[in-house]
C-alpha cells in the first residue's frame, strides 16, 4: 500500500492526522520520517485529537517518550539510539497489540521496528506545501 497526500498548512496536516485516527482499529505502530519542520508533530497532534486524547500535545524530543491514556505511546528518536529506546521498555510496549505506538524520526531506530508497521514520510514540495506518503513495508 502506498498513498500520498498534499497539505498546504498545519490545519490540513492535523486534519489528515484526525482522518487516520478514524481509521485505526486498536493498536499499531506508526513510524514517521522527514526533515525538521515537515509536519510530523503537527500530524501527531491531529491524530491524538482524533483519538480524543486530552492535550497538550508536544513532541517528546527531550523526554524521548510520552504516554497518553493507557495504551498510547509517543516516541521521538531524534536525539537517541536503539539502546536508549530499548531501555524504556520498547519490547514490552510493542509486544502488546492493544498499544498504539507513534514514532517520530523512526528511521533512526528502524532495526527494532516490527515489519507490519505503517510508515509515513513527510517532505517539502514547496514553501507552503508538503507531501505526506503512507506506506507499508
Amino acid at each position: 500500500m502506498k498513498k500520498t497526500f498534499t497539505t498546504h498548512n498545519s490545519n490540513e496536516t492535523q486534519r489528515l492526522g484526525r482522518l487516520l485516527a478514524e481509521e485505526l482499529r486498536g493498536g499499531g505502530i506508526i513510524c514517521m520520517t522527514g526533515e525538521l519542520g515537515t509536519g510530523k508533530t503537527t500530524f501527531t497532534q491531529g491524530l491524538l485529537k482524533g483519538l480524543k486524547i486530552k492535550g497538550p500535545y508536544t513532541s517528546p524530543t527531550f523526554v524521548i517518550m510520552k504516554k497518553y491514556a493507557d495504551n498510547i505511546y509517543h516516541f521521538d528518536a531524534y536525539r537517541v539510539g536503539v539502546s536508549d529506546v530499548l531501555n524504556l521498555g520498547w519490547e514490552e510496549i510493542v509486544a502488546d497489540k492493544n498499544n498504539l505506538v507513534i514514532i517520530e524520526w523512526a528511521e533512526r531506530i528502524g532495526k527494532i521496528i516490527p515489519n507490519d508497521s505503517l510508515w509515513i514520510e513527510f517532505s517539502w514540495v514547496g514553501e507552503e506545501e508538503r507531501k505526506i506518503t503512507f506506506k507499508s513495508k
